[in-house]
Formats: structure tokens, C-alpha cells, sequence
């Protein structure tokens, strides 16, 4: 039951690490999905970028309105697929009332290069009243809003004291922003900033400016999975869980199993005496704590040094028993040839329990439950083979062992005749290999013809006289 126990907690703390592996590949795949849909529809946008200045839409001066509003759909459309949203935008392109529609605003954009828009904004409401009224939005180009907020936000003795000769302040065009918002029927908050600013909608920078978004996106992408990646890390506070969760299983499974074996000692428990209790508070504290560094070092293990969770339960296991094997061996309670043994056999038992529970895991494939099912059969087997061997068996392992050393004595004989027989055919190989490379020619010669018959060449092939030479070649 101890044994099943502990192989429980760490197929449960690989099923934790599973499940979380399991997550990640799922957010990283969702995250490619939403990167590929991104570069589609910045893709679509640059072709019809492209279809637009090939048709001149517009002619010189409004040609770059339509490409703001083609570059504002598929640039908000990119933004919300990387982070998984469906499109927001859809471009009306009728030449109405309404330019871009997003998640049911109606949106109207005004990309002048004068007066910050401000004028093609009052001639569109002046044109249709009630646009406000049912809810739409004034889109202009990012840099002209970020202007008219920056002078909005100036009182107008701030305006006075500002430098008006380097041309990057007015205070006309101060005055001309804040009557608008302050008198006027539109307010700031019916204005809204484009995704570009005036200058990378125009047709000679368009296809840079979206291919300029494109590596926005990616470089996104990459942070996006960056944080995927960090939030499906180990963590201590999952640590903590594991160490705490281990600590209770344990110490409550030797409580249980330290009543149940003084009941079995026909005892009751009205009839627990302060020495059977203080027993089993004793030895359930002591589980308590070896569950503690036992869920620890399995988080550890399993996380940080990809081994194996039944591995690492063997491992812990193991180091449990041989620590309390030193121990005892420090104080004279075991001989060497004892600690030796008990410490083999704590690391076989541990070695038995971790392949029955990685063959019963991976047999039933069922977290927790196929490692505890595996563990239990393995050991159940491993006992009836440890205890139940008949001397009949015994003595045929041992007439087998001896029948393995006296083959081993005479495949070694056999081995050693071979090595000497090897040695005397590589130094017959290298006298004649010695004499090809004779400055002699006649000595070359001879040397081809005794390698020819030192590997059976037959005597009919072997050119050994000057009539067979010239026979061979001539003939």
C-alpha cells in the first residue's frame, strides 16, 4: 500500500506536468493559427493597396484617403487576430455617409493635410446631422490627433508662454482647436486616432508602411509566445501544492495503515493505549515530513531534470532506505556486509516499483490509475519470484550459470586462436605489401604474383610470364 502510494503521488505529479505541457503546445499551435491569420489580412491589405494605386482612385490629391481606410481594416483586423479576436473592421467603400465599420461603429475618417481635419470633420456633420446622434466615430490620422490632445491639454497661459519661431507650436492653431471642442457641436471624445499617421498613407510609402506592420505583428507574435511559455513553467507556487499535497497523503497513509495493523493485533480503539497512539502520531509525522521531500524533490526532478516521475519516486525512495541504512550502520546496529545487502535490495524493490508503474502507466494510459494498477501487479509478481523460487529452479539457474562459464572459457580459447591466426596473415600481408612498393620493378612484380596466389587467384589467371602478358593485352 506504501509502495502504491507513493507511485500515486508521482504519476499525479506527472499528469500536473502532462496536462501543463499538454496546454502549452495547444496555446503555442492557437498562437500560430493567430499569427498566420494576421499576415493573411495584411497580405489582402497590400494588394488592395496596390489594385488601388494601379486604378488611381481618387487622382493625386484623394487617392490616400481610400488607402487609409484599406490599411485601417486590415491593420485593426491584423491587431485583433494576433491576440486571437475574430476581424473587428469591414470597409463600406461606397463613397457614404459611413467609411468603416468596426464591431457595429460606424466610422467616418477624414485624412486632410490641413487644419488637423478639423474642417472636413464639421463639413461631414454639417452634411449628416444625426451621425453623432446614432453613435459614430471621426477617425484621423494618429499624428494629428496625438497634436490636437497635446494642445488640448495647454490653458491658455501655458499657450501664451510657448515658442511659436521654431513653427512647432501655433498659437493660432491653439485657438483654433480648443474653440472647436469648446463651442462647437463635436467634442473630443466623438474623435478618435487612425492606426497611421498622415505621411504612411501616402501611395509612394504605403507598401513599406504595411510591410512595416507586418514585422510589428511578428515581433508581437514572439512576445505573445514568450509569455505563453513563461506562464507554463514550473512554478514554486505549484511547488508548494505538490510538497503540500504530498505531505498529507503520505502521513495519512501511514496513520491509516498504523491503525488498521493494531486492530489487525485484535486490539479496539477504545483500547489504544497512549503508547500505541504516540506510535502512530510518531511514525505519521516522521510520513508527514518524507512526503513533504518527497513531492518536493519529485517537482524538482521531474521538472528541471526530465527524469522520468516513476524514476524520481525510485530515486527518493531509495535515498529514504539507504539514509536510514547509514544510520544504522553508524551506530553499530548492522555490519558492512548488511548495509551492503539491505541498501541493494531497497534499490531493487524502488528499481521494480518504477518499471511496473511506467509499463502499467503506459499499458493503461489513464492518469494516476494505470501507474497504481502497474505497481501493484509488478510487485505482487516481484514478491511471489523473491520468495517462491523451488531449489529445483534454483539449481537449474546454477547449472545454467556454470554451463555459461565453461562456454565463455572455450569461446575465449577459440577467440585467442583466431587473434594469433590474424596476426600471422596481417604480418604475411604486410611483407608483400612491403615489397610492392619496392623501387624494384621486378620485385614489384614478383610481390603482385605471390598476393595473387596468397588469395587462391588461379594459376591460369595470374600473369606470372611474359607470354601470358602478351596475350592479355594483345589478344
Amino acid at each position: 500500500m506504501k509502495s502504491t502510494q507513493e507511485q500515486a503521488v508521482a504519476s499525479w505529479v506527472q499528469y500536473l506536468n502532462t496536462l501543463r505541457l499538454e496546454n502549452l503546445i495547444k496555446n503555442i499551435n492557437s498562437q500560430d493559427i493567430n499569427l498566420d491569420n494576421a499576415l493573411k489580412n495584411l497580405d489582402n491589405t497590400l494588394s488592395e493597396i496596390n489594385k488601388l494605386i494601379s486604378s488611381n482612385r481618387g487622382g493625386e490629391s484623394g487617392i490616400h484617403g481610400f488607402i487609409a481606410e484599406i490599411s485601417e481594416v486590415g491593420i485593426g483586423n491584423a491587431k485583433a487576430n494576433i491576440i486571437g479576436n475574430e476581424d473587428v473592421y469591414k470597409w463600406v467603400n461606397n463613397n457614404g455617409v459611413v467609411d468603416l465599420v468596426r464591431n457595429g461603429t460606424d466610422i467616418q475618417q477624414k485624412f486632410y493635410n490641413r487644419d488637423l481635419s478639423l474642417s472636413a470633420i464639421a463639413e461631414h456633420l454639417k452634411k449628416y446631422p444625426n451621425f453623432l446622434k446614432q453613435g459614430g466615430k471621426y477617425q484621423i490620422p494618429k499624428d494629428q490627433y496625438d497634436k490636437i490632445k497635446y494642445l488640448l491639454s495647454l490653458s491658455e497661459n501655458e499657450a501664451q508662454k510657448m515658442p511659436t519661431s521654431d513653427g512647432s507650436f501655433s498659437l493660432k492653431q491653439w485657438k483654433r482647436v480648443n474653440d472647436f471642442f469648446k463651442d462647437g457641436p463635436i467634442k473630443i471624445d466623438s474623435v478618435e486616432p487612425a492606426n497611421l499617421e498622415y505621411s504612411e498613407v501616402q501611395r509612394n510609402v504605403a507598401n513599406n508602411t504595411i510591410n512595416e506592420e507586418k514585422n510589428k505583428i511578428k515581433e508581437q507574435n514572439s512576445e505573445i509566445k514568450k509569455e505563453i511559455i513563461d506562464k507554463h513553467k514550473p512554478t514554486i507556487g505549484e511547488g508548494i501544492k505538490v510538497t503540500a499535497i504530498s505531505s498529507v497523503i503520505e502521513g495519512g497513509t501511514t496513520f491509516v495503515s498504523l491503525i488498521v495493523k493494531k486492530k489487525k493485533e485484535r486490539k479496539l480503539l477504545k483500547n489504544f493505549t497512549s503508547d500505541d497512539w504516540n506510535e502512530i502520531i510518531k511514525d505519521s509525522g516522521i510520513s508527514t515530513i518524507k512526503g513533504g521531500i518527497r513531492g518536493a524533490s519529485l517537482y524538482s526532478l521531474t521538472n528541471y531534470t526530465n527524469t522520468p516521475s516513476a524514476v524520481a519516486n525510485a530515486l527518493v525512495t531509495s535515498s529514504f532506505g539507504i539514509a536510514e541504512q547509514v544510520y544504522l550502520y553508524k551506530n553499530g546496529k548492522v555490519t558492512e556486509n548488511e548495509f551492503l545487502e539491505n541498501s541493494e535490495l531497497l534499490t531493487l524493490d524502488a528499481s521494480i516499483s518504477a518499471i511496473s508503474s511506467i509499463l502499467g502507466q503506459t499499458i493503461i494510459p489513464i492518469p494516476v490509475i494505470g501507474a497504481i494498477i502497474g505497481n501493484t501487479v509488478g510487485l505482487k509478481m516481484y514478491d511471489v519470484a523473491k520468495n517462491n523460487f523451488a531449489r529445483k529452479e534454483q539449481m537449474l539457474i546454477q547449472k545454467y550459470c556454470k554451463e555459461i562459464e565453461l562456454l565463455e572459457e572455450n569461446l575465449m580459447d577459440e577467440y585467442e586462436d583466431f587473434i594469433e591466426k590474424v596476426k600471422q596473415e596481417i604480418y604475411l600481408f604486410m611483407e608483400i605489401l612491403e615489397k610492392l612498393y619496392s623501387p624494384n620493378v621486378q620485385e614489384i612484380f614478383d610481390a603482385s604474383i605471390e598476393m595473387a596466389k596468397h588469395y587462391d587467384v588461379s594459376g591460369d589467371e595470374i600473369l606470372d610470364t611474359k607470354k601470358k602478358i602478351d596475350n592479355y593485352f594483345m589478344n
